[in-house]
C-alpha cells in the first residue's frame, strides 16, 4: 500500500497498514529549503508562479517520506483576489486586503464564478506539476477557504478583531448578505472543480479559520454555504472540512463532508462518540505546540496518545490540530513522523 492508496482508503473509511499522515501548512515555514526561497522571491510571486508553487508543494514530501500526502502551496485568498479584491502581507500586521467590500454595488459588481475559474487557472497548473513528479506515490491535496471566512477577509478588510461587520450585515441586511454568499460560495466551488478537474487533486479541504466567529448561528451563517459548495463538488473527490474553534461537529457531518478536521481541544475519541453511530471520517489532532518541544521523547509520547486514542478503527488521518507553528523544529516534525511510521502493522 503506497501513500495515496493509504490516504485515499481512509477517506473512504477502509482499513489501513498503518495511520496515514500530512499536516496543515507543511509547505513553507519549517523547511530549510522554503526559506531559501522566500528570500528570492514574495510570497504572493510563489503562489502565482506554478513552477515556484510546484517546488514549495514538493518539497515537504521530498524530505518526509512518511507524509502520505502534499497540500498545494497556495493561499485561501486568491479566491477574493479573482473577485477584484487583492490581498498582501503587511510586516507585523498581517493580512491586508487592497479594498473592503462595504456597499451593495460591489456586491453586485462581482464577477461571474466562470471568471475566479480562469483567473486562478495557475493553480491547476502548478498541480499538474506536481501530480507529474509524484507519479501516483503520494496524495495530493487542493484547497480553499469556506464562503464565511473568505468573507470575513473582504468585508473587514482584512485582518480583524471578532467579526462584528460580516454579522452585522447577516442580521441587518439579509438579502444582501445572502447574494454576497451565493457568490462566494459559487466561485469558490468554481476554484475546488478547477483542481479537481485541471489540477487532478486527489481530495480537497475546506479551510473555516474563523468558525468560531460564525458559532451564534453556524449553519445560517457558515455550514449552510460550505454545504452548497460540497454540493457542487459532487462527489467528485473526498471533501475536507475544517472549522476551527467550532465544538458542534455534528453541524459538520450535516454539511457532507467526508472527512472532519479536529482542532486540538478535544479527545479525537470524544468527537467520534459524539458522531456515533455516523461512520464518518476524522482527521487531527495534535496540539501544534508540540513541534516546539526540545525533549523529542516527548514530542513522541504525545503522538502516540494521539494514535492510541483512536486505536482499533478506521476512518482516522493524522493531523495537527491547526497548521505547524512558526518557531516549530524540524527535528519535533521528524520525530512524529518517525512515531507515525513506527505504527505501522
Amino acid at each position: 500500500m503506497n501513500s495515496r492508496e493509504r490516504f485515499l482508503s481512509a477517506c473512504r473509511f477502509l482499513a489501513t497498514d498503518r495511520v496515514p499522515v500530512w499536516a496543515m501548512r507543511q509547505a513553507g515555514r519549517i523547511l530549510p529549503e522554503y526559506r531559501a526561497l522566500r528570500e528570492r522571491r514574495p510570497f504572493v510571486e510563489i503562489v502565482r508562479t506554478p513552477e515556484l508553487a510546484a517546488e514549495a508543494t514538493l518539497q515537504p514530501v521530498r524530505r518526509f517520506g512518511t507524509l502520505d500526502a502534499a497540500i498545494t502551496f497556495s493561499d485561501i485568498l486568491v479566491v477574493p483576489e479573482a473577485l477584484g479584491f487583492a490581498y498582501h502581507f503587511k510586516e507585523g500586521s498581517g493580512i491586508a486586503m487592497e479594498r473592503r467590500l462595504d456597499t451593495l454595488a460591489q456586491i453586485d459588481a462581482l464577477p461571474p464564478p466562470e471568471l475566479v475559474r480562469e483567473r486562478l487557472d495557475y493553480i491547476a497548473q502548478a498541480q499538474r506539476i506536481v501530480k507529474d513528479a509524484l507519479a501516483g506515490t503520494k496524495a495530493l491535496l487542493g484547497f480553499a477557504g469556506s464562503p464565511w471566512t473568505l468573507a470575513l477577509y473582504m468585508v473587514q478588510g482584512g485582518h480583524f478583531d471578532d467579526g462584528a461587520r460580516l454579522r452585522d450585515l447577516a442580521k441587518n441586511e439579509p438579502a444582501a448578505f445572502e447574494k454576497l454568499m451565493e457568490k462566494l460560495s459559487d466561485a469558490v466551488a468554481q476554484n475546488l472543480l478547477l483542481q479537481i478537474e485541471a489540477g487532478g487533486v486527489d481530495a480537497v479541504q475546506i479551510f473555516d479559520s474563523w468558525a468560531a466567529y460564525a458559532a451564534d448561528d453556524y449553519q445560517g451563517l457558515s455550514a449552510k454555504w460550505i454545504s452548497r459548495v460540497i454540493n457542487a463538488v459532487g462527489g467528485r473527490v473526498p471533501v475536507i472540512v475544517f472549522a476551527k474553534g467550532l465544538d458542534d461537529y455534528g453541524i459538520l457531518a450535516g454539511t457532507g463532508a467526508n472527512v472532519l478536521s479536529v482542532d486540538s481541544r478535544l479527545p479525537m475519541s470524544v468527537v467520534r462518540e459524539r458522531l456515533a453511530p455516523q461512520k464518518i471520517v476524522l482527521q487531527g489532532n495534535l496540539d501544534p505546540a508540540v513541534l516546539l518541544e526540545t525533549d523529542l521523547e516527548t514530542v513522541r509520547s504525545r503522538t502516540r496518545a494521539v494514535l492510541d486514542d483512536m486505536a482499533g478503527g478506521n476512518g482516522f488521518i493524522f493531523n495537527l490540530g491547526h497548521g505547524v507553528p512558526v518557531g516549530a523544529r524540524l527535528e519535533a516534525f521528524a520525530a512524529m513522523l518517525e512515531t507515525l511510521e513506527a505504527s505501522k502493522k
